[in-house]
């Protein structure tokens, strides 16, 4: 009711204000073009065109042409003669003369003009125009003065006018024959063409070159259309056309009657009772349905009393109206739509975690339930998006069905969570869930397995809802990771959460601060007895906390996406000191632990391009180590990324082998020049059969594909000796060095180039 309120006061306004002109303008033309018809064919134009400005070189023309030319149109039988044309001055006394025995012979069938014009370019007053008295004597008076509107156009023409304090009708209602009140006019209907108008030169007219026929009983007005005469005005529809064109026009128009006009009102009535139904249209499609019918129906409405009734109303405030209905339903739905998409997950429909938190602080509970769907995303990535979303609304039933049909919220991608609000038998409801969910369910087609595992959280005010529904959440992602049932969230986990939030908050400025230090850890060459190669690892000393090892940050900065800047960090500082070491003769590479995220970063990619480029290092000099499990995420977005690093020059090199899954279709689809051996593989290899076979297996298997391999875990001789006997390439590990900062190394590289 407001927004049919706001738009009724809109449109009142625009009606009282006459802002809306411009827009009715615009809607008549439209109408005007929609019904474009010929004329009646009921009225010539005798016309002065150029043809007859050459053939009567002279002008003012010599008034005996126009004695015969009404001598000619009398004959013809020609029902009324008007003239628009400017008799106003005197020429010779014979001229005249000729001029005024034709009107005589007429009768009272000649129509001479009389118009108001400006005094003279300064003046501010208006002088009226008469014919001669000679030639009033036996003509009629007709005023053919033209208003064209503020903007240049004539779109209105009088009924009649007073001139030299006479009422006098206007030439296009004598033409139509039309009696009306002076000083009052009325809109032209230029859906008539005016090419359809019949014309005729005025001196084949005068000169007996037409049939009669034509004009008989017809009523002609003659004026000029020659360009040099000047006597042209801008109209709608059909740009600049003569005056007389126009007079003819508005005569066209009265034949059918004076064109009725109203007010603005009674289409502003309509247009509320539209305006009612678009506000009360409940779909989407009555909504669009209403939004095209209403504007089309007032629109046709209108339009069409004109030609049916002769009746003309102002649409523009009417328009308005119907346009801010429209607008404010439009907006309203927009505003329902998008608290709807803030409220529902896009994938499922199912309530999300903002409508879980609305529903938390109108209704207080016992606390939070969550489910956490074990292998999500393998699961998404063998079903697809759609199917995926299908399984979640199918484990919503479920949980609704044994919850006895409690509100189900989607608060993650592979997390749904629902309000708990009685403690009791938490055990016997989530072994009954679980005992449910054993049962596979069908989706696309396949029977799918899937596992949950529960956290609960309990409610803490109305101040920290979200804080209830992550610690649910985490407490059933603590329970995945533990394989039991569930697990209750332990305020005392809140301590390991400030931390972890706290080092993530300090981790961005720990570079710049110069906290974050680069050490690295030697790879001896067994075939030339030397270390030909280092690892970078990272380091964080912080002002408080002293020295963190990397199991703190590193998988901290990898979940919430810091991990970039961090090794982007490593890589600049192990480029400077490879330059270092080159330029003070130590020839070795340097590794860097490339982060399984960043595999799939198009922005971090083309960073460590930059920064490769930019340093002018031969890329020949750099390793990238990614993880097995790296490779098993996105194996085609890996590979790409890889081969983009090869291309560089760069080696690349598959760390902890042997951990992950699926390993030897990674060895012969990854572009791998190295291959290192998992330290718990490795450390006992020499004294354990199983392991010393894997490892010799795998060394190998690498070599027959053309890879080097690397050792890790080496902290004694015998392993050593072990790793040598079976032609490894390399090994890593504390028998060889601790990782050490890069002075340190320097010193490490000196010694074992003096043993070697």
């Amino acid at each position: 009711m407001i927004a049919l309120v706001l738009s009724g006061a809109l449109g009142i306004a625009t009606g009282a204000s006459g802002y809306g002109i411009g827009l009715d303008h615009v809607l008549r033309q439209v109408g005007w073009s929609a019904r474009q018809h010929e004329a009646s064919g009921n009225l010539h134009i005798v016309e002065i065109d150029a043809r007859s400005i050459r053939d009567i070189d002279h002008w003012p023309w010599p008034r005996q042409h126009y004695a015969l030319l009404v001598d000619r149109l009398r004959a013809a039988g020609a029902a009324s003669i008007t003239f628009d044309v400017d008799f106003s001055s005197p020429s010779s006394p014979m001229q005249d003369a000729a001029f005024a025995a034709a009107l005589a012979r007429a009768g009272d069938q000649v129509v001479l003009p009389t118009f108001s014009q400006r005094i003279d370019a300064g003046a501010k007053g208006r002088t009226d125009s008469l014919p001669i008295a000679a030639l009033r004597a036996h003509a009629a008076l007709a005023a053919v003065t033209v208003l064209p509107d503020r903007d240049g156009f004539v779109r209105r023409m009088p009924v009649g006018t007073i001139t030299a304090g006479e009422p006098r009708p206007s030439l296009s209602a004598i033409a139509a024959g039309i009696a009306g009140s002076a000083d009052t006019d009325f809109p032209i209907d230029f859906a008539i063409d005016p090419a359809s108008i019949p014309r005729h030169s005025f001196v084949d007219i005068r000169d007996g070159r037409f049939d009669p026929a034509a004009l008989r009983g017809k009523a002609v007005v003659i004026g000029a259309t020659a360009v040099e005469l000047g006597d042209r005005y801008a109209v709608p529809n059909y740009g600049v056309i003569p005056g007389v064109v126009i007079q003819a026009l508005a005569a066209e128009t009265l034949r059918a009657g004076i064109p009725r006009e109203s007010g603005w009102p009674l289409p502003l009535l309509l247009a509320l009772g539209l305006s009612l139904l678009i506000l009360r249209a409940t779909s989407r499609r009555a909504l669009a349905g209403s939004l095209v019918a209403a504007p089309l129906a007032l629109i046709g409405t209108g339009l069409a009393f004109e030609p049916l009734l002769h009746w003309i109303f102002p649409l523009a405030p009417a328009v308005v109206v119907i346009t801010v209905s429209g607008s404010v339903a439009l907006l309203m739905r927009m505003l329902a739509a998008a608290r709807r998409r803030r409220l529902h997950d896009a994938e499922t429909g199912l309530p999300n975690r903002h409508a879980l938190v609305q529903a938390m602080q109108s209704r207080p509970g016992a606390g939070v339930l969550s489910a956490h769907i074990a292998d999500f995303e393998k699961l998404a990535a063998g079903l697809g998006s759609l199917a995926a979303a299908d399984l979640v609304k199918r484990v919503r039933d479920r949980i609704a069905l044994i919850s006895e049909g409690v509100t189900v919220y989607r608060v993650e991608d592979r997390v749904l969570a629902w309000r708990c609000y009685d403690k009791a038998d938490l055990d016997q409801r989530v072994a009954t869930l679980r005992t449910v969910m054993l049962n596979p369910i069908d989706v696309a087609g396949r029977r799918v397995d899937v596992s949950l595992a529960i956290g609960f959280a309990e409610d803490a005010g109305v101040e920290r809802v979200d804080r209830v529904i992550a610690h649910a959440a985490l407490a059933a992602s603590r329970a995945l990771g533990a394989g039991t049932a569930w697990l209750a969230h332990d305020a005392g986990d809140d301590e390991a959460i400030d931390r972890d939030l706290s080092l993530l908050g300090e981790l961005d400025a720990a570079i710049p601060r110069g906290e974050i230090h680069v050490v690295y850890q030697p790879k001896l060459d067994l075939t030339k007895g030397r270390i030909t190669s280092v690892e970078a690892l990272v380091r964080w000393q912080h002002p408080t906390r002293g020295f963190l090892r990397p199991d703190l940050f590193i998988p901290l900065a990898e979940r919430n996406d810091r991990i970039s800047a961090l090794t982007l960090h490593v890589l600049g500082q192990t480029i400077a000191d490879l330059l270092g070491w080159h330029a003070r003769g130590h020839l070795i590479t340097g590794a860097v632990n490339i982060s399984a995220k960043l595999l799939n970063s198009p922005d971090f990619i083309v960073a460590l391009r930059t920064l490769v480029e930019a340093s002018q290092i031969d890329p020949a000099w750099l390793t990238f180590e990614v993880t097995e499990s790296a490779a098993m995420d996105d194996p085609q977005g890996a590979a790409e990324a890889l081969r983009s690093f090869r291309a560089m020059g760069i080696a690349i090199s598959m760390d902890d082998y042997g951990t992950g899954q699926s390993t030897l279709s990674y060895l012969k689809e990854l572009p791998l020049n190295e291959l290192k051996i998992d330290r718990s593989f490795v450390q006992f290899a020499h004294q354990n059969r199983g392991d010393g076979v894997l490892v010799r297996s795998t060394v190998n298997l690498a070599h027959e594909l053309g890879l080097k391999v690397v050792a890790e875990g080496v902290e004694d001789a015998a392993c050593l000796t072990f790793l040598k006997s079976i032609d490894c390439d390399m090994v890593q590990g504390y028998f060889v060095s601790r990782p050490v900062p890069a002075d340190a190394l320097e010193v490490l590289l000196s010694e074992y180039s003096i043993a070697a």
